[in-house]
């Protein structure tokens, strides 16, 4: 469960990346300048990593502490982590 207070900023994060994306497509279909769209979407991109890292903040505090400290649920939690630490990888 998301805390409350980060579920909000995460929402507010998500609608702002919304606009960059918006603003994104209107600037490929009017076909901007490619080093202003390049750098449109590096923004984009640079935005959904800082939610990640909130998000994922979250889920260590929250769900992963308390299955850590559930025998049952360790080695589901462990695998989630290495499969996280996999896909910011690739």
């Amino acid at each position: 469960m998301l805390d409350q207070k980060l579920k909000k900023r995460a929402v507010h994060r998500a609608n702002i990346i919304r606009g960059q994306m918006d603003g994104l497509i209107k600037a490929i279909d009017e076909e901007k300048y490619c080093v202003d769209l390049i750098t449109q979407s590096r923004s984009i991109q640079l935005s959904l990593k800082s939610m990640d890292r909130m998000l994922l903040e979250n889920h260590l505090r929250g769900h992963v502490k308390r299955m850590l400290n559930d025998k049952k649920q360790e080695a589901k939690a462990i695998k989630e982590l290495v499969d996280l630490y996999a896909l910011s990888n690739k």
